[in-house]
């Protein structure tokens, strides 16, 4: 993805309103062995973008007066209730350099799991993004989670997705091995299924007919 920045030279609260006031955001490059640089972006165009997950996992093409360089998203600041975007930090990333990065999931065939359409169990999506370790040409934009062997009673843990070429997830996240999904058979269901059969055996006996006299 393409974002075009302007280096900003005026900084200090004061500009950083002026420069929202006219339909900008301030920001910040910073990272590899290069100065840090005040930038100003378009606000609108940034909003959407924001609004894109691949803008959160993927290396961006930063484009600052004419020069590209290859930045990853780093932190952004939203007003508290307003759609304002009040401040926006990248990093620069090297080719031959690892990157860390929390990378987003995407749950597939849940529908089709046995646990769900023969067992009616409901599955619930524990974690939705993992950090993994990779150079910046191999990272991917998601990583895919199959729950399509999911059975009641357990969950899908991090180590058991499959993680694509040159990706591995952090030292942390490989020790916790938490979990991803797992798959439940609803209380309610459970409690309905238990209430059955007593209901049946508190009904009294019907009585049987009395002879005439």
């Amino acid at each position: 993805m393409k974002v075009v920045a302007f280096q900003r030279s005026v900084q200090g609260t004061g500009a950083s309103r002026r420069l929202r006031n006219s339909g900008k955001t301030p920001g910040i490059i910073y990272g590899s062995k290069d100065a840090a640089v005040a930038i100003e972006l378009d606000h609108n165009a940034l909003f959407h973008a924001l609004r894109k997950e691949a803008f959160h996992s993927s290396i961006l093409d930063l484009e600052i007066d004419g020069k590209a360089q290859k930045v990853l998203l780093r932190d952004y600041q939203m007003h508290p209730f307003r759609p304002l975007v009040l401040h926006i930090d990248f990093q620069r990333v090297s080719a031959s350099e690892k990157i860390h990065m929390r990378v987003p999931l995407h749950f597939i065939n849940a529908d089709t799991a046995a646990a769900v359409k023969l067992q009616g169990a409901v599955i619930s999506h524990i974690v939705t993004e993992l950090e993994v370790s990779c150079l910046p040409a191999d990272l991917p934009e998601f990583l895919e989670v199959d729950l399509g062997a999911i059975e009641v009673g357990h969950g899908i843990h991090a180590k058991d997705i499959a993680l694509p070429k040159g990706v591995s997830l952090v030292l942390h996240v490989g020790q916790e091995n938490p979990v991803l999904a797992n798959a439940r058979i609803p209380l309610v269901k459970s409690a309905d299924t238990e209430a059955a059969p007593a209901a049946t055996a508190a009904a009294p006996a019907a009585e049987a007919p009395k002879d005439k006299a």
